[in-house]
């Protein structure tokens, strides 16, 4: 089931925030906020104007690596920085590194149905006018990266260290000045943030950014950057993506009086899982005594489920939404908690590992996803990031994994979170699946 935008969720009292490390929704239901471009007024805080605030506060450096930057206002702060002579530095995933607006008619005639409906967004976003033609003006007003180039703001992709780009550039991170890290779960485009224009019911993925105030945290991730920028150029013998980087353990910094990791994937096979951002969240989850929650994308890591399936049976209340679009498939470890084995045939008791019925997916208006990745142990550690929980993200993709340990001021703000998606969630095996299943 599909639930309608058009639902009125009650208004929430807005949360504390801890002094340096602050927790933003785009679907809080304490604030609300007008989008710059579809004019709509809604629930939610605009995660964009988080990042123009931070860009707008730079002096002297911005490094952003970021899946997709499709926003014209974000690219429009970055150019006013820079234009005042702040460095700023941008790495995209390479199949988000060309401008659209540059796609030949045949090209996007060749364009497959989800790259077509990619475009099709793409094209509404800047055809201001709305007369079905992209004109120089336009183009120039609303593509965030020729609004870049235009700059001469410099833009690496995943390319740059001589591969095809195997794997994902999936980073969503910001540095701005070395002391201020921003972290998303999403991508800084209309769907993940705002909502697809082609859908007025849509209002943007469900997704999370982190702000934090920590020069050591900053220099973590600028390390991070600097690995995969090389010497800017392009030059493969200087630019370290996925594979190609060192072994980097999780580097941990106290914000406050706050622990803080991060973990920077992918790690390399032949070293141990248990050393992996996986094998990380792995821990966390196992320490847990009282209560997991999960809000997940993609969940399709065996080996977590089985330390979820083992804490239930030692009494830890395990709680999950998992997207819909990846819960239900053949290789999600969503369906290993609701009760089908890997050989897609129904868990018995004889294996001692109950369904557990508080496992399902959420009720989200038409089009949006349940794009975060994030859990919480014992309502008072966060595990958080651009790291989904499968076999990808731990040994193929550039990713971070964030840990925020034993802060309930910053696992408030989850915990709210995820008690707005589990309100609306479909338990267990649909109809259609226990039939073919079990």
């Amino acid at each position: 089931m599909l639930r309608p935008a058009a639902t009125i969720e009650a208004k929430l009292p807005p949360l504390a925030q801890d002094d340096l490390i602050q927790v933003y929704f785009n679907h809080d239901r304490s604030v609300e906020f007008t989008e710059p471009y579809r004019r709509k007024t809604r629930r939610g805080e605009d995660l964009a104007a988080r990042l123009i605030f931070a860009i707008e506060s730079a002096q002297s450096q911005i490094d952003i690596a970021v899946q997709e930057l499709q926003l014209p206002n974000i690219a429009q702060a970055l150019v006013a920085r820079s234009q005042a002579g702040v460095k700023v530095r941008v790495i995209l995933e390479h199949n988000y590194r060309r401008p659209l607006s540059e796609l030949t008619t045949a090209e996007i005639d060749s364009l497959t149905v989800r790259e077509r409906k990619h475009y099709q967004e793409f094209q509404k976003l800047v055809d201001i006018d709305g007369n079905g033609t992209l004109t120089p003006a336009e183009i120039n007003q609303r593509d965030a990266l020729v609004i870049l180039q235009n700059a001469q703001i410099p833009i690496l992709d995943d390319t740059a260290d001589g591969s095809k780009g195997s794997g994902l550039m999936h980073h969503k991170f910001m540095v701005v000045d070395r002391h201020q890290v921003m972290v998303t779960s999403a991508n800084w485009t209309m769907s993940d943030i705002y909502g697809d224009l082609s859908r007025p019911e849509s209002e943007g993925n469900q997704n999370n950014l982190v702000r934090l105030e920590s020069s050591e945290l900053a220099t973590a991730f600028t390390n991070e950057f600097n690995l995969m920028w090389g010497d800017g150029n392009g030059n493969n013998s200087s630019s370290q993506f996925k594979a190609h980087k060192p072994v980097r353990v999780p580097f941990e910094a106290i914000v406050g009086n706050t622990r803080v990791w991060v973990q920077f994937s992918p790690t390399a096979k032949q070293h141990g899982w248990e050393d992996s951002s996986n094998g990380s969240i792995g821990k966390l989850l196992g320490k847990s005594l009282q209560q997991v929650d999960l809000a997940l994308f993609v969940f399709s890591e065996p080996t977590l489920a089985s330390i979820l399936q083992t804490q239930s049976q030692r009494g830890v209340k395990i709680r999950g939404v998992i997207d819909r679009e990846f819960a239900y498939r053949d290789y999600s470890s969503g369906l290993t908690l609701m009760g089908v084995n890997g050989d897609n045939t129904c868990q018995t008791t004889s294996n001692n590992s109950q369904p557990l019925a508080t496992v399902g997916v959420p009720t989200l208006p038409t089009g949006d996803l349940l794009h975060h990745k994030f859990a919480i142990v014992d309502r008072r550690t966060v595990i958080t990031g651009s790291h989904n929980w499968s076999n990808a993200a731990n040994y193929h993709n550039d990713e971070t994994l964030l840990v925020i340990e034993d802060n309930p001021t910053v696992a408030a703000h989850f915990d709210q979170e995820f008690d707005r998606l589990y309100e609306h969630v479909i338990m267990g095996i649909p109809d259609r699946l226990s039939r073919r299943h079990c």
